[in-house]
């Protein structure tokens, strides 16, 4: 029985070994100069610089082709649009998203500080241009309450209500006392201005193929402002819920004197604007459970915010609520679109830095929605194509009084959950907006603040739900939990422009903490694997006796090449300069001796940061006063044992992780292996990549002295020389260096 039991565990190990994938060659051990000589032969290129730009700006049909195709992609999936597959769910996603689109453009209007008609206009022009230019499938363009309220900031502070005082205004209404239409004017002049300059800042970076500047906003820092950002919305919002009048502040502390102003004025609450802001607020949380809970099961989402509109509006005309109960409503909303007109100029030199931090926001904001859609349904976008796209909509609609745009999180996960397919379902959205503004913008005129209000607050339930990211954070990344942080509490106190630059430099400084402080360690082989694993980490892992490999995960540059070299004399517990001084206090020690013709001398060194003991034996004829060798050849002549120093005589760089070196670096790494010579350690590299070695060798690293014959493909490889060195003194690769 147990012979049988035997004979199916060697089966089983048998079929194992035989499934088991082998990984066995033999090779010669290669080193940088070998490699160059025998293995490898770069590729000569014989195009002359005037020949490749030639070739690029070449002009041919199908570049002519591929560029409009790029630069206007519906030229590319229209002409195939397949019209009974994809148009009746585009449609119905199209205007389930303009019935969202119509109350979210007159409410971010608000947030924006102009009249609410130009969140119409906003909400109709970049949504028409996008279905042009844009490569997103679904996500809908327009107005989103950051942009707004960081556009609403800027026109704050260019127009605040004390330039537009009425000195002759009397009565104790604050609204009173402003030359409100003159004030909204310049806003709008500031709002339209600031959005050209963004949108061409937009194009500009588009064709510079600049895209990439979007992933300097990572994810904890955009979540982190994002939700800032909605403290600020919330906070603008309270005056609209309550009715009453206060100042609107913006920059430092913004915040915190916008809450101080409104508690100093609560208790003249308006109690009709409050109640019906209170109900609009209960009616459409219960709409957004409801539609979270029952998505599956509902054709298209429940349109709370419509609802909202229409019977808010009904009531407030009914009931006169503006002249009875002094209830704000949005008030006049002219008929038809404006003619186009150029932005005033003279505003420019003050918006230049707001208009970047509006267009990499709403770039960032737009790109990594459409990311998530297009991962999602299989397709693809271009990050530079939708820069141009965005900046196309923002700059080209500015001429017809729009304010800035990006994608809204809430409108497109509408067009995606009611069976968006194409750009059409933005198009007829746009459409729908159009209807409203030509035709029938004046049924909205009792609409009352303060359900657009209500509308705001609950949009931004999501971006509070991001402070959820905290704990997660603090179980994962403290450091993208300090970026999370710093964000939010920057972008609250010192305002969202401020604070998005505090965010951004805070980001790039962990960026360079972690390269300065990389985790280091001695590297030990595994038996029969080739692997070199941290002897700190791993049991299996055993150092090669006479050497030390050192590891770094980090690249070697000005900022932390003292730090490497540091480490690397920490983690071998080989310092130069100590194994310097000890050998120079020998050699003083050995001629006081040979002064005092001693019998026997036991020198012992001790350093500061390690204790090595070193011993010298010295042989004397004590009949003739002379000293004699091993051999007695001579009676003059000393003989002098000593042991060696340190048992480590080779130590190895591996350099798998390294992606660049500067000049800084490279003269440490130089310095580095001339000191170790000194005290007869060979220092030598392994796993350089192709790129770095070329940047070595552009930085003139290689000498005479510092030849390729230092560099090896693999750790294994280094190990293998320097056991072979060491074992074959005469044939050693590296020689002392002085």
């Amino acid at each position: 029985m147990e012979q049988e039991e035997e004979e199916v565990v060697a089966a089983a190990a048998r079929q194992d070994e035989d499934s088991q994938l082998i990984y066995r060659i033999e090779r010669p051990v290669y080193n940088e100069t070998l490699i160059q000589a025998q293995l490898l032969k770069r590729k000569e290129d014989t195009t002359t610089n005037c020949q490749k730009l030639a070739e690029k700006f070449q002009c041919s049909s199908e570049k002519a082709k591929a560029a409009a195709l790029s630069f206007m992609p519906i030229l590319s999936w229209l002409p195939s649009y397949p019209v009974k597959k994809y148009l009746f769910s585009d449609v119905v996603s199209g205007l389930s998203t303009g019935v969202v689109q119509l109350p979210q453009g007159l409410a971010y209007a608000m947030l924006a500080a102009v009249p609410p008609v130009y969140g119409l206009y906003s909400s109709f022009y970049p949504v028409l241009l996008y279905t042009f230019f844009g490569t997103s499938r679904h996500i809908s363009v327009g107005t989103f309450a950051v942009i707004s309220l960081m556009i609403g900031g800027v026109a704050v502070r260019e127009a605040p209500d004390s330039m537009y005082m009425n000195i002759n205004a009397t009565g104790s209404n604050a609204s009173d006392a402003i030359n409100v239409e003159l004030r909204d004017k310049s806003r709008v002049q500031v709002a339209v201005m600031v959005t050209t300059l963004a949108g061409l800042i937009q194009i500009v970076l588009g064709l510079l193929r600049f895209g990439f500047v979007a992933i300097y906003l990572t994810e904890p820092l955009v979540r982190g402002f994002t939700t800032a950002a909605s403290m600020h919305v919330v906070i603008s919002q309270l005056k609209y819920l309550l009715g009453v009048e206060t100042q609107r502040y913006s920059g430092f502390l913004s915040a915190i004197y916008s809450v101080k102003a409104v508690l100093s004025r609560i208790t003249s609450t308006n109690i009709a604007t409050f109640l019906l802001g209170l109900g609009c607020i209960i009616f459409l949380y219960v709409i957004k459970v409801l539609n979270e809970r029952f998505k599956k099961k509902l054709p298209i989402p429940i349109p709370g915010e419509i609802i909202v509109v229409i019977v808010s509006t009904g009531i407030s005309y009914g009931l006169s609520l503006s002249k009875e109960y002094k209830v704000h409503v949005v008030g006049n909303i002219p008929t038809g679109l404006r003619p186009p007109a150029a932005p005033n100029i003279s505003l420019l030199p003050n918006l230049v830095t707001d208009s970047f931090a509006i267009a990499i926001v709403g770039f960032s904001m737009d790109v990594s929605l459409a990311k998530i859609f297009a991962l999602k349904h299989g397709y693809s976008v271009d990050g530079n194509q939708e820069l141009i796209a965005l900046g196309l909509c923002n700059f080209i609609s500015s001429f017809f009084q729009t304010f800035a745009v990006t994608c809204s999180m809430s409108r497109s996960l509408v067009q995606e959950s009611t069976g968006g397919k194409t750009q059409i379902a933005g198009l007829l959205a746009s459409l729908l907006v159009l209807v409203v503004v030509v035709a029938i913008g004046f049924v909205f005129e009792p609409l009352p603040q303060t359900a657009l209000a209500a509308i705001i607050m609950v949009n931004l339930i999501g971006m509070f739900k991001q402070f959820r990211d905290i704990p997660s954070l603090w179980r994962t990344s403290k450091i993208e939990l300090a970026i999370w942080v710093i964000a939010f509490i920057a972008s609250v106190l010192l305002g969202l422009d401020y604070g998005l630059l505090v965010a951004v430099t805070f980001a790039i400084l962990t960026v360079i903490y972690r390269t300065q402080s990389p985790k280091s360690s001695i590297l030990g082989h595994v038996a029969n694997t080739g692997l070199y694993c941290d002897v700190d980490e791993y049991e299996e892992a055993a150092e090669y006796e006479g050497i030390k490999i050192f590891h770094s995960n980090s690249s070697i540059y000005f900022a932390n090449s003292d730090l490497y070299v540091n480490s690397l004399k920490e983690k071998t517990g080989l310092n130069p300069e100590h194994l310097q001084a000890a050998r120079k206090a020998q050699k003083k020690r050995k001629e006081k001796t040979n002064s005092n013709q001693s019998s026997l001398l036991k020198i012992c060194a001790k350093y500061k940061d390690e204790a090595v003991t070193h011993h010298v034996a010295v042989a004397e004829d004590q009949k003739n006063g002379q000293f004699g060798d091993r051999h007695g050849d001579s009676a003059s002549e000393e003989a002098v044992f000593l042991e060696p120093f340190s048992t480590v005589h080779s130590i190895i760089l591996d350099w798998t992780s390294a992606s660049f070196i500067d000049s800084v670096g490279a003269k440490a790494i130089r310095q580095v292996i001339k000191e170790y010579a000194t005290v007869d350690v060979r220092v030598v590299i392994a796993g350089c990549n192709r790129n770095l070695l070329a940047e070595l060798d552009t930085l003139k690293f290689f000498t005479k002295d510092l030849t390729t014959d230092f560099l090896f493909p693999t750790v294994h490889d280094a190990v293998l020389h320097c056991q072979h060195s060491n074992s074959h003194p005469s044939v050693a690769a590296v020689s002392d260096m002085t």
